[in-house]
Formats: structure tokens, sequence, C-alpha cells
């Protein structure tokens, strides 16, 4: 767990939010004032990936940016799973003691099925939904079939089958505080040029002990074991979130999330929704393209 003070050179300077109502202590950003932006991360980065966004938009919406169990800032406790369903718990409890509505859902990554979890939970308090290399499964016909399809071209995700099956797995994922780099590159961004070293050191710091590495490592056993279990909406929430405004950003160079495979997802579950490809932007598009993507978000939510 990041201390709460860390900064990491100024380059995130916001004020440290906590909370324990999902049952641990999760820390949260939360800036600006106005309508609200729940920003949820995904594998294996925290809020820090949204930190360019939150100066952006928080001069006219309030931006909420929570760190997931076991990741950034919050507490990783030692005896949850950090199975999908632990995750969607969580973020359920942290909206419902902020009390949080006309929620705007801005998503990445393993983001995406919490987000969508929450809105199949509770539909009435999601306004719009963005969704930046992020899955929207939301009991659609076809979703097994396109995790599968997607699982067999995804280097990390044949990684992680292969890393379970031979025993691996925990043993390198256990050590991220040395080898962050290499999983973020697997997964995939574009702009070398963002690699420093406090760069790498904010991603790391979240990772000092085999024992702080229990979120990343029980969201990869979760796809390797088939333990993560999808929120399945009611009809009256699919038809509330069909009909909800909907954006997906995505960085067609994604090596772990293939635009072919989930742009349809988003569109099955959005089918007024817009899609905005970046053909420069890996699967980190926010590291790749923050000014485009902060763009797109503001045209978007604009009256």
């Amino acid at each position: 767990m990041i201390p709460a003070h860390e900064d990491f050179r100024g380059s995130y300077p916001f004020a440290p939010h906590h909370t324990s109502a999902p049952g641990f202590e999760m820390h949260y950003v939360d800036e600006g004032s106005g309508p609200v932006l729940l920003c949820l991360h995904g594998e294996p980065t925290w809020g820090y990936l949204f930190r360019d966004l939150i100066r952006r938009l928080s001069s006219t919406h309030r931006v909420i940016v929570p760190d997931h169990m076991g990741f950034g800032k919050s507490e990783t406790p030692a005896t949850r799973s950090y199975r999908l369903q632990d995750h969607v718990d969580n973020i359920e409890a942290f909206v419902l003691d902020l009390d949080l509505d006309h929620i705007t859902l801005v998503m990445h990554d393993f983001g995406g099925p919490v987000g969508m979890g929450l809105a199949a939970r509770h539909p009435e308090r999601i306004a719009r939904v963005v969704a930046v290399n992020a899955p929207t499964p939301f009991g659609q016909d076809d979703l097994a079939r396109v995790l599968t399809a997607n699982a067999a071209e995804s280097p990390w995700f044949r990684w992680i089958a292969r890393a379970q099956r031979d025993g691996s797995l925990e043993h390198i994922l256990n050590r991220l505080d040395f080898n962050i780099l290499s999983t973020l590159k697997l997964n995939g961004f574009e702009n070398n040029a963002i690699i420093t070293d406090t760069w790498i050191r904010a991603y790391a710091a979240a990772f000092p002990t085999p024992d702080d590495c229990r979120g990343a490592l029980g969201w990869a056993q979760g796809f390797a074991t088939g333990a993560h279990i999808f929120e399945t909406p009611t009809p009256a929430a699919r038809a509330k979130l069909a009909a909800t405004p909907a954006l997906a950003i995505w960085g067609t160079a994604d090596q772990t999330l293939g635009s072919a495979h989930f742009l349809p997802l988003f569109r099955s579950a959005f089918p007024r929704g817009r899609t905005s490809e970046l053909p420069n932007a890996g699967h980190y598009s926010l590291e790749d393209a923050p000014e485009t993507i902060a763009t797109l978000i503001t045209e978007f939510l604009a009256p």
C-alpha cells in the first residue's frame, strides 16, 4: 500500500480521502464539484492512471477516483479473494456510503466489469458511461464467446493461463515491485517517452512485498481459474442502460483487449453509444493519449 501522503514528485498532488465502508480502508481522490465522474482503474494500475483527467476535468466536475482493494493507496486485506464479485461489492458499498448519484462512469480495464456490475445493481444511479479500453459485460448472449476469443489472441491472457498451469503465476506477480514495467509493456502502451523513474516508482510502489500483490495476483488468478462472476442485469436494468448516453474510447494498439472483440460488445449494451478509436494508443491509452481522451470526454459531457 502506498503511503497516503506520497505524491510522486508532485505528479499526484491530490488530497487523500478514506472510507472503511467496503470493510477495509479504501483510498480515493475527490476533486472539484459538480456532476460526478467516478473513475475506475484496472490491472495492475491505480488512481495514478487518471491523474491527467483529474486535473483537466475537476474544474467542471466532481472527479472521484477510488483505488480498488489491493491497489494503490488502498488496503490489501489478507482475508478477501479479489475476485470480480468482491470488487463489485466494494464499489457498491463505496457509492452508497458517499451517496453518489447521476454518476458518469469512466472505466479502464477491469474497471469496466466492476462499473458494469455497479450499473446492474443500481442502474438508477448511472447517468453516463465512458469505457476507455474497458470491457462492458452486461448480460450479452455472446459474452462468453467474446471473452474466450480475446483470451486466445491476447499475450497477457495467454501468459496468465500458461503461468497458472506451470505454477509460475504467483511467483512472478508477487514481484511486481521488480517487474512492473514488463507487466505494463506486456499489456501494452505505445508512448515510451512517459517512462521516467518517477513514473515507474508510482506504479511499482503499490507492490513492495508479496503480501501487497494479492490484488494483482487475485485478479489474474480469477481469470485463469474461471472464478470471476459477472453481474447479471435485470431486463429493466438492460433497458435503462441501453438508453443511457455512452462513449467507448479505444486505443486500437491494445494487446490485451482487442477492439474487434470489445467494441461490438459495447455496441450491444449501448446501441446508441458513440465510439472513438485511437490508432496510436495501446491498452493504457490514458497514458498514451491523455489530452485526446480528456477532449473526447469533455465533448461527450457537454450539455
